[in-house]
């Protein structure tokens, strides 16, 4: 018995030593199977599409540029890649490392190049400003930011440069890219639909393809931000340096829309913005009032905080109104209401700010009221703010 286990224990050891050396590569025509399948493609999109245009919505330019960014099942076995994009004419190829070290630079620049941000967006306002005051304090904001350049220019250290010139010249040594590149950027001419097929390769010869079809819609507008004039209700918060945080709301009428509301003063930090919040008696007889322009077919979120003094029930409304509206009554009725939100004291602390919000569409408007008005209760609002709706 002993015997025939000792006989055992060798043909399992005869057998393993077998097996292993079936998977030494050294052995001619032995070892792991090939696998007969190709290599299995995919690829990834990213648009990085940008365009500028003038205060009146005509493009400047307009760049159609795509990250495209090549993968496959296989790891590590030799992986080459091969695009082809149809139509091919005026299609450019850019490295996909120019994007980062164009950030790097901007980013040694940061402060340079802020304020050629603030001058380019006052810039932007001129050509299409109507009020020549506004027009006045713009030009002398950019005098004011142009000496701030030149002297953020003479500031910059020699380290900065240095880094500056290092990563220009990065810029200018990069290899140009080609259809063999696992990840490159195209820029298409214009809008259109294009067809884009990577094919991968593996060290064997094996290959599969795949392709998509990439549509490149024409560069539009991006949805100007409404102004809303001293949101905070700040002294000296106007363009030009003035107003007495309630200039900006005061209705056209106040026998037909309500008096102005008061200013409420506190100390910094108690407020949600500043120090100081409109006020509104608990006789309901004060209004906020402020036609603001809107681009016809946006969505908008107006946010805002409110506060009441918890002396008895009150409400505070705010609607957004259609331009049309002539009165305090007019705000009453759905004809006029493009969306509103009534807010009351139930559950609330006293003096306690709390956030709130309105989504609204323009529709065919091309400029909305803010209106407020309260009742029961003196309630406070502050810090409007308004975003589009991506």
């Amino acid at each position: 018995m002993n015997k025939n286990l000792f006989n055992l224990k060798y043909i399992a050891l005869a057998i393993f030593v077998f097996l292993t050396s079936c998977v030494n590569d050294d052995l001619p025509d032995v070892g792991d199977l090939h696998d007969p399948s190709p290599p299995t493609p995919f690829y990834n999109i990213t648009d990085v599409t940008s365009s500028e245009f003038d205060c009146n919505d005509l493009e400047l330019w307009a760049k159609y540029d795509f990250n495209f960014q090549a993968g496959s099942n296989l790891a590590v076995n030799g992986i080459y890649y091969d695009w082809t994009v149809t139509p091919i004419e005026g299609v450019t190829m850019i490295n996909k490392d120019l994007p980062i070290l164009e950030l790097l630079i901007e980013a040694e620049l940061a402060t340079v190049i802020a304020i050629e941000k603030q001058i380019k967006a006052l810039e932007f306002k001129i050509p299409c400003e109507t009020d020549p005051d506004k027009v006045v304090v713009y030009e002398a904001e950019i005098v004011a930011l142009e000496i701030q350049l030149e002297e953020a220019n003479q500031t910059l250290s020699e380290e900065t440069l240095q880094n500056v010139a290092d990563l220009e010249t990065q810029i200018s040594e990069l290899p140009p890219a080609t259809l063999q590149d696992q990840e490159l950027i195209f820029s298409f001419p214009n809008p259109g639909v294009y067809t884009v097929a990577l094919k991968v390769i593996d060290n064997l010869g094996k290959f599969e393809e795949t392709e998509k079809l990439i549509t490149v819609t024409e560069a539009v507008p991006t949805i100007a931000i409404p102004e809303i004039g001293e949101p905070g209700f700040e002294d000296n918060s106007l363009f030009d340096g003035t107003g007495d945080g309630r200039d900006s709301w005061r209705a056209p009428s106040s026998s037909s829309w309500g008096s102005v509301f008061q200013i409420n003063t506190k100390s910094e930090g108690v407020l949600p913005e500043g120090t100081q919040a409109a006020k509104f008696p608990a006789d309901g007889t004060r209004a906020l009032y402020q036609e603001i322009e809107v681009t016809p077919g946006a969505t908008y979120v107006l946010t805002y905080f409110s506060a009441f003094n918890m002396n008895t029930y009150g409400e505070m409304k705010v609607s957004i109104l259609k331009s049309s509206a002539d009165s305090y009554e007019d705000a009453q009725l759905e004809e006029y209401i493009v969306a509103s939100r009534t807010d009351n004291s139930v559950g609330r602390v006293v003096n306690v700010f709390k956030k709130h919000a309105i989504t609204f569409e323009a529709g065919e408007n091309e400029s909305v009221i803010i209106y407020a008005r309260n009742s029961g209760d003196e309630s406070r609002l502050d810090s409007f703010d308004i975003v589009v709706k991506q």
